[in-house]
């Protein structure tokens, strides 16, 4: 029989591999279940210029990877393997973790770090664009954009936001709109109605994106009565929600309406012995660096069940 491990963490960005270190220094011997695609969410930015330490900024894919090899080095063991399941033991308050390979492990505690997958338009041109024009982050990337010409797809307070945001950056600030009317609180639209540099787009979606080796422009579809139009851009922002990955614990743990797991104190669940860290718990900042910090905190109260379990 497998034994039972001290924690076990899945989930491979910032606040799993953040969790990791910090366990693997306290000598707890984690096992991190990274996915078949490791990195997370940064794995689709170019350069990230937010992330404290490096001043000339840093590669998404090297910084996840400098993340995985600092983990390692202090012994974190990594598993390239997705967890389908999670079976919990009410007596004990361990935890059965299955993978798609049919592999189990046993722990102590279980740190979910799965993040949040944004959504995107699934059009064929899409895939050759992203982070090469097409984000879903306008605080990541709004800064490459600086005096360009930028469109929002989206029609909530996210939406709102990304816009003001980049109307801060951007020369001009297109949002366009499926529909003919947001569906944004209405303080949030006056702000957007307000901005000067923010013109609306309303009955239309994006068909195609078109450019060379980055974006130059969208094709645009209206919705009433399908004709086309091209639109110049530098950068197109989705912002038409996220999709958290806690597909295989919706039956666990208490989740909300959106399938965000829902924590106590930041990271306790309603079940001893898990905990969740990350963009999986966070549907407001979505940052890499308040991920981390996440993930350091899930961590740090690990540490402390287990010696209150001893």
């Amino acid at each position: 029989m497998n034994r039972i491990r001290n924690v076990i963490i899945i989930g491979s960005g910032p606040a799993g591999y953040t969790a990791a270190l910090y366990t693997a220094r306290a000598n707890l011997e984690p096992i991190l279940i990274s996915g078949r695609i490791s990195g997370g969410q940064l794995m689709l930015t170019s350069e990230v210029e937010n992330f404290p330490g490096f001043p000339e900024g840093i590669l998404g894919p090297q910084l996840m990877d400098n993340m995985r090899k600092q983990a390692e080095r202090f012994g974190c063991q990594i598993i390239e393997e997705n967890v389908i399941k999670i079976e919990y033991d009410e007596t004990t308050k361990t935890q059965k973790i299955i993978t798609d390979t049919n592999q189990t492990f046993f722990a102590k505690t279980t740190i979910i770090a799965t993040g949040a997958s944004a959504r995107w338009l699934e059009i064929p041109s899409e895939e050759k664009y992203k982070g090469r024009g097409v984000s879903t982050c306008a605080t990541c990337d709004g800064a490459f954009y600086r005096n360009k010409t930028v469109a929002v797809v989206g029609g909530g307070d996210s939406a709102m936001e990304e816009a003001l945001f980049l109307s801060k950056l951007a020369q001009k600030v297109y949002i366009i709109h499926r529909r003919d009317a947001f569906r944004a609180s209405k303080i949030m639209q006056d702000r957007v109605f307000k901005n000067p540099k923010i013109e609306i787009i309303w009955n239309n979606t994006i068909k195609e994106f078109r450019g060379d080796q980055v974006l130059r422009s969208v094709v645009l579809e209206s919705t009433v009565d399908n004709t086309q139009t091209e639109l110049a851009v530098d950068g197109v922002f989705l912002a038409i929600g996220h999709i958290p990955n806690t597909e295989f614990v919706r039956d666990l743990l208490e989740t909300d309406e959106q399938g965000y797991i829902v924590t106590q104190n930041e990271v306790f669940t309603n079940k001893p012995g898990i905990f969740a860290a990350g963009d999986v718990v966070d549907h407001r900042y979505r940052q890499a660096i308040t991920a981390a910090g996440s993930g350091c905190k899930a961590a740090l109260e690990v540490e402390k069940y287990l010696i209150s379990i001893e």
